[in-house]
């Protein structure tokens, strides 16, 4: 069976996911109106960010514990409103406090 080249792979994934991101622009002329798909369309992006995240989450620590304490100090800083940069950090140090406790115990 004869192999096909990285390249032609590459061309059809581009292709792809031109016409994926062009086709809407092309065919959707007017305005979108419907509250619906407005809402739909709005909340899209958090939902499949958070499908995406919180996996990663949970698989990413040695211990599951350790990671839902992560989660949670995250949780609870980002209700608070504190910058990404403080939620991420302070999520870091509260895992690593924990991992480390329960090397102790």
């Amino acid at each position: 069976m004869r192999e096909i080249p990285f390249w032609l792979y590459l061309l059809v994934c581009a292709g792809v996911t031109y016409l994926i991101r062009m086709l809407p622009l092309v065919l959707m002329k007017k305005k979108i109106k419907n509250r619906f798909l407005l809402s739909f369309l709005y909340y899209m992006p958090y939902a499949v960010l958070s499908v995406m995240t919180i996996p990663a989450i949970f698989s990413s620590t040695a211990n599951m514990v350790s990671a839902a304490i992560g989660f949670v100090v995250a949780v609870i800083l980002a209700y608070f409103e504190k910058s990404l940069v403080q939620v991420a950090a302070l999520s870091c140090v509260a895992v690593f406090i924990a991992e480390y406790v329960m090397k102790l115990l």
